[in-house]
């Protein structure tokens, strides 16, 4: 009952009734690719991709020697925005190796054209941000997808590689990012 209120709770604090424009795209680049949709404004190039809940499972289940970081973010969550740096940081250390890096905001669909398109640009981090429309999700949602996250905070770091997985609720340091990293590389 309790993960069943949070979900609600999440759903409610997330969601929002603006209507964007969306077009469907494939992305014939990536092969882990999920079912994504596209949202642009009329005045920008920026476009932003937005995963269906029901298929977040089938992207954080691949089992490969690709490593995936997932980070659960927010624009308006000060302790989200104090460990980017850190996540930035790896990204351009880890380049060219097997390590793919996703930032999934939580953000209002209101908020997607607006504060996060503002912070994907400022951060330089447009190509690894997905959208994750809270109003779409259902009380299954968390349980079915990790271990120790029900939805009730952020930010969230879901890290696998193969069969090995990590979750780590709240901040994450440098070092602690660091560390985690290097025991899925090995």
């Amino acid at each position: 009952m309790k993960k069943i209120i949070l979900s609600l709770l999440i759903l409610f604090s997330l969601s929002s009734c603006k209507k964007e424009e969306q077009k469907t795209i494939d992305d014939k680049n990536s092969s882990d690719s999920t079912s994504i949709t596209t949202t642009e404004s009329e005045n920008t190039a920026y476009i932003s991709k937005e995963v269906v809940p029901d298929k977040i499972g089938d992207y954080l289940a691949k089992k490969n020697d690709t490593l995936y970081v997932t980070n659960f973010f927010a624009t308006w969550c000060g302790p989200c925005m104090k460990e980017i740096p850190h996540f930035k940081n790896k990204i351009e250390e880890l380049k060219g190796k097997p390590v793919k890096f996703t930032f999934v905001n939580l953000d209002q669909k209101s908020e997607w054209n607006g504060a996060v398109k503002k912070f994907a640009q400022e951060s330089g981090l447009a190509d690894h941000i997905i959208l994750l429309d809270a109003q779409k999700l259902d009380e299954n949602f968390f349980p079915k997808n990790f271990q120790k996250w029900d939805g009730g905070s952020i930010p969230f770091t879901y890290m696998r590689k193969g069969d090995k997985t990590d979750e780590y609720l709240g901040m994450m340091t440098e070092d602690v990012l660091n560390s985690k990293i290097q025991d899925l590389l090995k």
